[in-house]
Protein backbone atom coordinates (compact mmCIF):
# COMPACT_ATOMS: atom_id res chain seq x y z
CA UNK A 1 0.00 0.00 0.00
CA UNK A 2 1.49 3.36 -1.04
CA UNK A 3 1.41 6.09 1.55
CA UNK A 4 1.42 9.78 0.63
CA UNK A 5 5.03 9.84 1.80
CA UNK A 6 6.17 6.96 -0.40
CA UNK A 7 4.35 8.33 -3.45
CA UNK A 8 5.92 11.75 -2.82
CA UNK A 9 9.37 10.19 -2.70
CA UNK A 10 8.73 8.12 -5.81
CA UNK A 11 7.84 11.19 -7.86
CA UNK A 12 10.79 13.20 -6.59
CA UNK A 13 8.69 15.53 -4.50
CA UNK A 14 6.23 16.66 -7.17
CA UNK A 15 6.75 20.01 -8.86
CA UNK A 16 10.28 20.58 -7.49
CA UNK A 17 12.01 17.58 -9.10
CA UNK A 18 15.14 19.56 -9.94
CA UNK A 19 15.36 21.19 -6.55
CA UNK A 20 16.84 18.71 -4.05
CA UNK A 21 16.49 21.13 -1.16
CA UNK A 22 12.80 21.70 -1.89
CA UNK A 23 12.28 17.96 -2.21
CA UNK A 24 14.02 17.31 1.09
CA UNK A 25 11.89 19.91 2.84
CA UNK A 26 8.71 18.52 1.31
CA UNK A 27 9.77 15.04 2.42
CA UNK A 28 10.33 16.25 5.97
CA UNK A 29 6.94 17.98 5.98
CA UNK A 30 5.29 14.78 4.73
CA UNK A 31 7.09 12.72 7.37
CA UNK A 32 5.94 15.09 10.12
CA UNK A 33 2.37 14.92 8.82
CA UNK A 34 2.55 11.12 8.72
CA UNK A 35 3.88 11.08 12.30
CA UNK A 36 1.02 13.31 13.44
CA UNK A 37 -1.54 11.11 11.69
CA UNK A 38 0.03 7.95 13.13
CA UNK A 39 -0.03 9.46 16.61
CA UNK A 40 -3.64 10.46 16.08
CA UNK A 41 -4.55 6.93 15.01
CA UNK A 42 -2.74 5.51 18.04
CA UNK A 43 -4.66 7.86 20.33
CA UNK A 44 -7.95 6.78 18.70
CA UNK A 45 -7.06 3.17 19.51
CA UNK A 46 -6.19 4.16 23.09
CA UNK A 47 -9.55 5.90 23.41
CA UNK A 48 -11.37 2.79 22.27
CA UNK A 49 -9.53 0.66 24.82
CA UNK A 50 -9.68 3.27 27.62
CA UNK A 51 -12.82 5.40 27.15
CA UNK A 52 -12.66 6.58 30.77
CA UNK A 53 -9.67 8.84 30.02
CA UNK A 54 -11.53 11.97 28.92
CA UNK A 55 -8.40 13.99 28.18
CA UNK A 56 -7.50 11.58 25.37
CA UNK A 57 -10.69 12.64 23.58
CA UNK A 58 -9.27 16.09 22.85
CA UNK A 59 -5.78 15.10 21.70
CA UNK A 60 -6.53 13.56 18.27
CA UNK A 61 -8.65 16.54 17.23
CA UNK A 62 -5.86 18.93 18.25
CA UNK A 63 -3.26 16.88 16.40
CA UNK A 64 -5.37 16.69 13.26
CA UNK A 65 -5.88 20.47 13.37
CA UNK A 66 -2.11 20.93 13.38
CA UNK A 67 -1.60 18.72 10.31
CA UNK A 68 -2.67 21.47 7.89
CA UNK A 69 -0.37 23.93 9.65
CA UNK A 70 2.52 21.51 9.24
CA UNK A 71 1.73 21.06 5.54
CA UNK A 72 1.52 24.86 5.10
CA UNK A 73 4.89 25.19 6.79
CA UNK A 74 6.25 22.65 4.33
CA UNK A 75 4.90 24.67 1.40
CA UNK A 76 6.46 27.83 2.85
CA UNK A 77 9.80 26.04 3.18
CA UNK A 78 9.54 24.99 -0.46
CA UNK A 79 9.06 28.63 -1.49
CA UNK A 80 11.94 30.00 0.60
CA UNK A 81 14.73 29.28 -1.93
CA UNK A 82 12.81 31.23 -4.60
CA UNK A 83 12.21 34.13 -2.21
CA UNK A 84 15.87 34.22 -1.18
CA UNK A 85 16.98 34.08 -4.81
CA UNK A 86 14.66 36.95 -5.72
CA UNK A 87 15.89 39.01 -2.78
CA UNK A 88 19.47 38.30 -3.79
CA UNK A 89 18.75 39.52 -7.34
CA UNK A 90 17.22 42.74 -5.99
CA UNK A 91 20.24 43.31 -3.76
CA UNK A 92 22.61 42.80 -6.72
CA UNK A 93 20.59 45.33 -8.70
CA UNK A 94 20.74 47.81 -5.83
CA UNK A 95 24.52 47.41 -5.52
CA UNK A 96 24.90 48.14 -9.22
CA UNK A 97 23.17 51.50 -8.64
CA UNK A 98 25.65 52.65 -5.97
CA UNK A 99 27.97 54.51 -8.40
CA UNK A 100 24.97 56.45 -9.69
CA UNK A 101 24.01 57.32 -6.12
CA UNK A 102 27.45 58.84 -5.55
CA UNK A 103 26.92 61.04 -8.62
CA UNK A 104 23.48 62.11 -7.43
CA UNK A 105 24.81 62.91 -3.95
CA UNK A 106 27.59 65.02 -5.49
CA UNK A 107 25.10 66.90 -7.70
CA UNK A 108 22.82 67.59 -4.74
CA UNK A 109 25.76 68.79 -2.71
CA UNK A 110 26.82 71.14 -5.51
CA UNK A 111 23.25 72.46 -5.81
CA UNK A 112 23.08 73.02 -2.06
CA UNK A 113 26.44 74.86 -2.07
CA UNK A 114 25.32 77.00 -4.99
CA UNK A 115 22.05 77.90 -3.25
CA UNK A 116 23.86 78.68 0.01
CA UNK A 117 26.30 80.91 -1.88
CA UNK A 118 23.40 82.73 -3.52
CA UNK A 119 21.66 83.25 -0.18
CA UNK A 120 24.90 84.37 1.44
CA UNK A 121 25.62 86.85 -1.40
CA UNK A 122 22.07 88.18 -1.25
CA UNK A 123 22.36 88.62 2.49
CA UNK A 124 25.70 90.46 2.13
CA UNK A 125 24.33 92.77 -0.55
CA UNK A 126 21.38 93.65 1.73
CA UNK A 127 23.74 94.49 4.58
CA UNK A 128 25.76 96.84 2.34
Amino acid sequence: MATPLSSSLATGGGRNQGNKEGTAKATVADQISQAVLSTSNLLHLMQQSSPSQAHLMKLPKNLLEKTSTIKNTGHMLEQMPKVISSLDAHMDSAFQCVPYLNTVVQLLSNMESSQLNSVFQAHQSQEE
